[in-house]
């Protein structure tokens, strides 16, 4: 028996170590890892070696389940290959197979796919298995920061929120880091609080949330809060970082400024003042209120507004902050003066002077700044300082002065005096340009006499024949007296304007000549007429025997209708071509008379009388007619239009040499 037993435990040990034997020649090596982005291709390899054939091999492929179980997804061999049905996997899942390596790809891979693998290579004598596990990575959306949106006070006992930082959609989970000016916060009792939480989606992807809490100081108020975000990705881990936040602190004051925001500069009275009070606190429930002295001033929270300020405002402006929750108060204050520039004050020691004596004025005005003082007369500067001094006063001098008080480093602030010089003298008129003129006879000329002098002068207008004019206007100005006279031109006028003061007089003569519209061909025929008439009265007179008369005469000129002219009374061209005319007519008048009594018979040797008490006919009339032409022939017509002998037209042609170019028709009677 004892044989029989120890002969089987000698076949079981041969047979355990046959089979040791063979199990060893199958060797699988897998990677302890494999990495890959969610919806991307996964290929698992199983690298193994064998001392038999691939096609004596069988492999199988498991993952592990989320309770620690094997599930095998896939199977093949030399001849065959297929997908467990029921798995996960299924639908997604291939393998193949090569020399010394066999390949599991996974396509679209998702978040709940990351498990462990097994590969499992059966001979037939034996078997080997190895595992990988698959990491599975979804990088998530960009974070996002909230800071609170109201203050946070230094007063509070608990730690305040500050804010949230939050990232969605990530896998594996990210994780969040806070920071305060590039420095990590870390969880600190009762001062810093840091409160993460996580929400899985439907996804299977991981949405992370952090909320800050601290207790704020003063010097917070500056902080800069912001978040890190991390999350892992195949091959290494990335970062990401929000925007920065600032969160408004709340603290008491601990002094209190005040300054004048308006205006920039130097105040002057009657400007407008804008005060400002802050404290170096930010508590929202300050209370601001300022005094002057004793007395609180009206203002809108942290601004006082002064319209038209004194030089009775300057002083010591208070401005008071307090908070509400403390009711502490703390002071401010600030220093106005009000610079003020007092009305001039200006002074002469005489305000009328005479001719050649010295004008002394002064101007004076009381300022707390330095001041620019300047003489001004018709607006031009004349001198500068306080003091004003002319010498050798003359009617130039009079006039109003007037002196400008500024300070010259406070822009506009200005004051003015003035005053009145009269320099006095007898009156002396300022002659213009023109006291001899020409004017149409009817016409109105206005002639002005102005006059310098003090006392005012009188002014009185008269005509050279003694007759005394009626003033147009009388102006009295700081230059003078200007007097105006309307005078009518009927004829040659003088006319003198007369001044007159306590000192003296002055007079100015204007020469007015009357001029008028005349034309050529009724200037001559006038004339001529006036000319004919003299002729025959003297020629009655030296000859009393007979009596001869012109009743008219006409001078025809070759223009029938002469231009007109305007003929001036005192032109010497025009007086020669009137007295070259009467002459012509003269000569004319004599030849026909000495013609006429030569036919009568009472010049050479003629006798013969006519019956001057005959009635007069028409038939007696004689026409003496002057031609000129090419012969320079003169003819004469006697009784009933006869021509006369050449040697009878002697007085005829006498006239026609004088004047080759023009006929004369006397007609005699």
């Amino acid at each position: 028996m004892a044989a029989r037993d120890a002969a089987s435990l000698l076949v079981g040990l041969l047979v355990l170590f046959h089979t040791w034997g063979v199990w060893a020649d199958v060797e699988v090596n897998m990677e302890d890892r494999v990495e890959v982005y969610s919806g991307e291709e996964a290929r698992i390899n199983c690298m193994f070696t064998s001392t038999e054939g691939v096609g004596a091999l069988r492999i199988h492929w498991f993952y592990v389940t989320r309770s620690g179980e094997k599930q095998q997804i896939y199977y093949l061999d030399s001849t065959m290959k297929y997908a467990d049905r029921g798995t996960q996997f299924t639908d997604r899942v291939n393998g193949t197979i090569s020399a010394g390596t066999v390949v599991l790809t996974i396509n679209d891979v998702q978040v709940e796919d990351e498990v462990e693998f097994i590969c499992l290579i059966k001979s037939l004598t034996g078997a080997g298995e190895g595992c990988t596990k698959l990491k599975v990575f979804d990088a998530p959306d960009l974070p996002s920061i909230e800071g609170v949106q109201t203050g946070i006070s230094v007063n509070e006992e608990n730690p305040s929120k500050i804010g949230t930082c939050e990232v969605k959609n990530g896998f594996p989970k990210p994780n969040i880091t806070w920071y305060r000016n590039n420095t990590p916060l870390r969880p600190i009792q009762d001062e810093v609080e840091i409160a993460p939480s996580v929400t899985v989606e439907s996804s299977k992807l991981f949405s992370v949330r952090s909320e800050l809490r601290m207790k704020v100081t003063k010097e917070d108020k500056d902080d800069q809060f912001y978040c890190e975000v991390t999350y892992f990705v195949p091959g290494g881990i990335r970062m990401t970082e929000t925007n920065r936040i600032n969160i408004t602190v709340y603290y008491p004051s601990t002094a209190v400024s005040v300054w004048v925001e308006s205006p920039k500069g130097k105040i002057k009275e009657w400007d407008s003042i804008e005060l400002q009070c802050r404290g170096n606190g930010n508590p929202s429930s300050s209370i601001i209120s300022f005094k002057h002295g004793e007395k609180e001033l009206a203002s809108d929270q942290d601004t006082l507004v002064l319209h038209n300020v004194t030089r009775l405002d300057s002083g010591v402006y208070y401005c008071i902050s307090t908070d509400m929750e403390t009711f502490q108060e703390i002071p401010g204050n600030t220093t106005l003066f009000v610079n003020y520039l007092d009305p001039a004050v200006v002074r002469s020691e005489k305000a009328i002077v005479s001719q050649g004596q010295e004008l002394k004025a002064t101007c004076n005005a009381l300022s707390s700044v330095d001041t620019h003082t300047a003489w001004f007369k018709d607006g031009k500067e004349i001198s500068k300082g306080n003091t004003l001094i002319v010498k050798d006063a003359t009617f130039d001098t009079a006039g109003t002065y007037e002196c400008v008080v500024t300070v010259p480093e406070i822009e506009g602030m200005e004051t003015r005096g003035t005053v009145h010089i009269n320099v006095q003298g007898q009156p002396e008129i300022i002659k213009p340009d023109n006291t001899e003129m020409e004017q149409q006879v009817e016409t109105t000329v206005s002639l002005r006499c102005k006059v310098r002098g003090f006392p005012d002068p009188r002014v009185e207008w008269t005509t050279s024949d003694g007759k005394v004019l009626d003033e147009t206007s009388h102006e009295v100005t700081d230059e003078g007296v200007q007097s105006t006279v309307d005078v009518k031109v009927t004829s040659d006028i003088t006319v003198f304007c007369n001044a007159t003061n306590d000192f003296g007089t002055d007079a100015l003569t204007f020469n007015i000549k009357a001029t008028t519209h005349t034309t050529a061909a009724t200037t001559a025929a006038t004339t001529t007429t006036a000319t004919t008439t003299s002729t025959s009265t003297s020629t009655s007179t030296s000859t009393p025997t007979t009596t001869t008369t012109l009743s008219s005469t006409t001078v025809k000129p070759k223009t029938a209708n002469p231009p007109k002219k305007k003929v001036k009374k005192e032109s010497s061209g025009g007086v020669i071509i009137a007295v070259i005319i009467i002459c012509i007519l003269l000569l004319a008048i004599l030849g026909s008379v000495l013609y006429f009594l030569y036919k009568k018979g009472k010049i050479c040797g003629r006798s013969g009388k006519q019956d001057l008490t005959k009635e007069k006919s028409n038939k007696d009339n004689i026409v003496v007619e002057m031609k000129s032409d090419n012969t320079e022939e003169a003819v004469l017509l006697g009784v009933n239009g006869e021509k006369q002998p050449p040697n009878d037209q002697r007085g005829s042609s006498l006239y026609s040499q004088s004047q080759p170019h023009q006929k004369v028709l006397p007609s005699i009677s």
